[in-house]
């Protein structure tokens, strides 16, 4: 890739217009690892959605077919993009170790996900030493890892232990939660989850969360991360999808013509 070259039109007091040049820079192809929180919790039901036997969808239900959409939209912009798979209950455990292209693979790790019966405080700790394992092999290919979490805990903050000066991975999380109340706290778990987005990604990582419970809402959360994290603005500067609002039809004036004047008529 060539860079790109020009002039300044900017000229300073008594300074001359000068080159500028814009270095090229290579959009690395994507290791991208799901890791989906199986709690008990992952099985509430979501609002205006019903799977194939009538019954509502589980926000599970609505992950699994967010991620199908995401690998299927995203493979579309890129084949050459991969994805593997965990969980996380009380800690982090592999569903598909091996990155793998092939929209199949991700159908057949969606069927084998399954939430857990209980679990406890999670620790985010062994998920980020799986990226940053993943993430040096990927490197050596010349590609990027990024690690999609989708967390659904109302009233547990999740924990980790990790250096802040290693930063070799992307991360991005999806937070489904209750609306607060005596029994959570979901407020406080965003805030968590901010701050440890922030304290381990390497490229701008996106958090986006819904308290709603609708499954479309959630669609275009994800949607919304199939930015290449090496192409994104910052998450505050993001302003699509564009609201889709009614616009009243517009009249146009009535066309006036001038007339001559009849004879004998008063002026």
């Amino acid at each position: 890739m060539e860079g790109i070259e020009g002039e300044s039109s900017h000229k300073g007091l008594g300074s001359s217009s000068s080159k500028y040049t814009l270095q090229p820079s290579r959009i690395n192809n994507e290791d991208i690892l799901f890791c989906v929180d199986i709690d008990p919790q992952s099985m509430a039901e979501m609002k205006g959605a019903t799977g194939p036997n009538g019954r509502p969808l589980t926000r599970l239900d609505a992950i699994k077919q967010a991620i199908i959409l995401f690998v299927n939209a995203k493979l579309t912009i890129n084949p050459h993009h991969r994805f593997a798979f965990a969980t996380l209950s009380s800690s982090v455990s592999w569903l598909k170790k091996d990155f793998s292209s092939e929209v199949e693979s991700t159908i057949a790790a969606m069927r084998a996900l399954t939430a857990t019966k209980s679990s406890s405080q999670p620790d985010l700790t062994t998920l980020f030493r799986l990226a940053t394992h993943e993430s040096r092999k990927s490197r050596a290919q010349g590609r990027i890892l990024r690690v999609i979490l989708f967390y659904c805990r109302s009233n547990v903050r999740p924990l980790h232990q990790w250096p802040v000066n290693q930063k070799i991975f992307t991360l991005d999380v999806m937070y489904l939660h209750d609306k607060p109340g005596p029994d959570n706290c979901p407020q406080e778990v965003y805030d968590t989850l901010v701050e440890t987005l922030e304290h381990v990604t390497e490229y701008e990582g996106y958090i986006w969360e819904s308290g709603q419970g609708l499954a479309r809402v959630l669609f275009r959360h994800v949607l919304i991360l199939l930015s290449h994290p090496q192409q994104r603005c910052v998450q505050d500067n993001v302003d699509i999808p564009k609201l889709l609002t009614k616009k009243a039809p517009q009249t146009e004036p009535m066309a006036i013509e001038d007339t001559a004047p009849v004879p004998g008529s008063s002026q």
